[in-house]
């Protein structure tokens, strides 16, 4: 039978656990919204620009004078992979979703022949990977999110892939991350980036399109050489936004859940706590009336 101590000290301990969770799904709730509403807004602006780019590659059409961003390095051999997390924990399956998909998407790659390398945002990701990939991360990038995703950041990592490309480090880019769906569901994507693939387009935008003659001024290719490392920044960023969106609502699902679990908790030891306290007055009652009758 459990010590009254040992229980009333574990009561007390799963309190304070309560406490903190309960906290951290406040914080947490009180960033999503600031998230969320940051990350629905910049997809528009992402999505309007790959049509864009997508018109202004067709208006090249087969004139072979699109960048190498476009129409890739003529092969596929070497892909980098940028991979997405967070700085930190306690935001449920967030993070080992985002892993789970990054190694499905790296073990189909080298049974197809390919030769794979990471790029890390976040240090939980890296940290993961690093155990059975770490020969394959060429960069791991922490504190990217810190307060909150800046567009500047992600220009750097755009840099930081632009330079690897012009270089011939790679040939194919994605990458994974978390899109925002609600607080309680976050679905891992595979973006890619380089080269840039077609844009989807509606039945309609097909029909306007097709019926569309546009004029370029400057040319094709100097709007293109413009407007590729733009794109590659703005996609980033949309990707940095959405992560830090899903992580505020895995975490507060998770700390809510929490705090629930530790509410059943403290009711199971508090009848615990309640059944062994009356279990010890009866048997000092019995001892007292036995030691009675005995006088």
């Amino acid at each position: 039978m459990a010590n009254l101590k040992d229980l009333r000290n574990r009561i007390a301990s799963v309190k304070s656990t309560q406490k903190i969770t309960a906290a951290m799904k406040m914080v947490a709730a009180a960033k999503l919204r600031r998230a969320q509403d940051t990350a629905v807004m910049a997809r528009p602006y992402a999505e309007r620009m790959d049509r864009v780019l997508g018109n202004v590659v067709q208006g090249i059409g087969g004139s072979g004078t699109a960048p190498a961003m476009v129409t890739g390095t003529g092969s596929d051999q070497v892909q980098l992979i940028i991979v997405v997390t967070a700085d930190r924990g306690l935001c449920g399956g967030f993070n080992s979703n985002i892993v789970r998909r990054s190694r499905q998407r790296i073990r189909e790659l080298e049974a197809a022949g390919k030769e794979v390398k990471l790029l890390c945002v976040g240090r939980k990701g890296a940290a993961v990977l690093q155990t059975d990939h770490g020969a394959k991360i060429i960069e791991k990038i922490e504190g990217i999110a810190k307060p909150i995703p800046t567009f500047d950041g992600a220009a750097d990592i755009a840099q930081k892939i632009m330079d690897l490309f012009e270089d011939g480090q790679f040939d194919n880019c994605s990458i994974v991350y978390s899109t925002f769906i609600s607080a309680l569901t976050q679905e891992v994507t595979n973006q890619q980036l380089i080269p840039l693939p077609p844009p989807e387009e509606s039945s309609a935008e097909k029909l306007d399109s097709a019926s569309a003659i546009y004029e370029y001024e400057p040319t094709e290719d100097e709007i293109l050489a413009a407007l590729l490392p733009r794109n590659l920044a703005v996609q980033i960023f949309r990707a940095l936004l959405e992560s830090n969106a899903s992580e505020h609502g895995a975490r507060m699902t998770a700390m809510d859940n929490a705090t629930r679990n530790a509410g059943d908790m403290i009711d199971d030891l508090t009848l615990n706590y309640n059944r062994t306290r009356q279990a010890v007055i009866t048997k000092e009652l019995i001892e007292i009336i036995s030691g009675a009758e005995a006088i």
